[in-house]
C-alpha cells in the first residue's frame, strides 16, 4: 500500500495542452476513481501514474519517491486493462504467475502467490483452462489475479468492466469492492460511468477538458456540486438545471415560481435552479403545472419526462402513477435539497 500525490501535472502533445495542471491527493488505502466524459483526460493521467505517457511538467510521486522518470516496471504499481491482455496460449494460473516467472521466483512460490490469489477471486477450479474457455466475468478476475500476486504498492484499473453487459457488470462492482475492503491496497481506478464511481469510491476525481472540476465523496459530490458540470454529471437520471433570475424578494424560476433565499445575488443576475428528478414532489405546496411527456415504470420507481414552461424536466417518483402522455401534473419544485448556480460562470453560489 501507498500514497500517491500528482502535483500540478501538465501534458502536451506538441503544441497542444491535454492537461492543465493536475493536483489529486491519494491517500494510502484509498479507493480513488478517476471519472469525466469520453476525452477528459482520465485514462492518460493514469497511464501518466503508471509511466505508460511521458510527463511534460509536474510531479508524481508514489509511497515517497518521485517516479517521473522511472521505467513503468520499477514503479511498484499493478494495472488492469480494460481489455483483460491475457495471454491466449496459457492457462489461467501460468498467466496469473508469469511476471512472478519473469522475475525470478522459485516455482513453489509462484505456485504459493498464484493459489492464494485464485482462493480470494474464486479462480480455484479454472486454473487450467485457457482464456477462450472463459466468460467475460472470469477473464478479468484473472486479469485481477495477475495484478494481485505481485503485491503491487499501487493497483490502477483502466475501465475494467466496460466490455462486460450490464447483469455482470453489478457483479464485477461488488466483487472489486469486496477485493479492495480485504487486500486494504491503494487503487485508481479509470471510468466513464458515474454510478459505478458513486457505488465503488472512496473518492472521487471529476474530470473535464484536461483539469480537476471537483475532488470528494461520492455523497459531497451528489449533494453539493461545486459547479454545473459536476452537477449534471453526477447523477442518473441527471439533475435538472432551469432558468432562473435574482430578484428582491428571492428568485424567479422558470418565468413563473418563485422562491426565498439568494441573499448578496445582484437583483436580475441570470442564475441555474437545479433540482434532481428524485426530489420534485407530484402536488405539494405551491405546485405547478407540467405536460407529460414520456412514462417511463421501473418497478421500483416511476420515472416522468415532463415540459415546465417549454423546458424539459425529468422526475423521478416511487410511485406508479397513472399518467399518461400528453396530460397535466401538479408538481413541487421547492425543495430544500435544490441547487443554485451563476450561469455565466456555472460556479455554484
Amino acid at each position: 500500500m501507498a500514497t500517491v500525490e500528482i502535483s500540478n501535472l501538465k501534458k502536451s502533445y506538441g503544441a497542444v495542452p491535454v492537461m492543465h495542471g493536475v493536483d489529486v491527493p491519494i491517500l494510502d488505502g484509498e479507493f480513488v476513481i478517476l471519472v469525466g466524459p469520453s476525452g477528459c483526460g482520465k485514462s492518460t493521467l493514469l497511464r501518466m501514474i503508471a509511466g505508460l505517457e511521458s510527463i511534460t511538467s509536474g510531479e508524481i510521486v508514489i509511497d515517497g519517491r518521485r517516479v517521473n522518470d522511472l521505467e513503468p516496471k520499477d514503479r511498484d504499481i499493478a494495472m488492469v486493462f480494460q481489455n483483460y491482455a491475457l495471454y491466449p496460449q496459457m492457462t489461467v494460473a501460468q498467466n496469473m504467475g508469469f511476471a512472478l516467472e519473469l522475475a525470478g521466483r522459485s516455482k513453489a512460490d509462484i505456485k504459493a502467490e498464484v493459489d492464494k490469489a485464485a482462493d480470494i477471486l474464486s479462480l480455484t477450479p479454472l486454473l487450467d483452462r485457457k482464456p477462450a474457455q472463459l466468460s467475460g466475468g472470469q477473464r478479468q478476475r484473472v486479469a485481477m489475479g495477475r495484478a494481485i500476486v505481485r503485491h503491487p504498492k499501487v493497483f490502477l484499473f483502466d475501465e475494467p468492466l466496460s466490455n462486460l453487459d450490464a447483469k455482470l457488470r453489478v457483479k464485477m462492482r461488488a466483487e472489486i469492492k469486496a477485493l479492495h475492503q480485504r487486500l486494504k491496497s491503494t487503487i485508481v481506478y479509470v471510468t466513464h460511468d458515474q454510478i459505478e464511481a458513486m457505488t465503488m469510491a472512496d473518492k472521487i476525481v471529476v474530470m473535464n477538458a484536461g483539469r480537476v472540476e471537483q475532488i470528494g465523496s461520492p455523497l459531497e459530490l451528489y449533494d453539493r456540486p461545486d459547479n454545473l458540470f459536476v452537477a449534471t454529471f453526477m447523477g442518473s437520471p441527471a439533475m435538472n438545471i432551469l432558468p432562473a433570475k435574482a430578484n428582491r424578494m428571492g428568485i424567479t424560476v422558470a418565468g413563473l415560481l418563485e422562491l426565498p433565499g439568494l441573499a448578496n445575488v445582484m437583483v436580475g443576475t441570470e442564475i441555474s435552479y437545479g433540482i434532481r428528478p428524485e426530489d420534485i414532489v407530484i402536488g405539494g405546496e405551491g405546485a405547478v403545472p407540467v405536460e407529460v411527456l414520456v412514462i417511463e415504470p421501473t418497478g421500483a420507481e416511476t420515472h416522468i419526462t415532463a415540459r415546465l414552461a417549454g423546458e424539459e424536466i425529468t422526475i423521478v417518483s416511487k410511485e406508479r402513477l397513472s399518467a399518461k402522455p400528453g396530460e397535466t401534473l401538479m408538481v413541487s419544485l421547492a425543495s430544500p435539497r435544490s441547487h443554485v448556480f451563476e450561469t455565466a460562470t456555472g460556479r455554484r453560489i
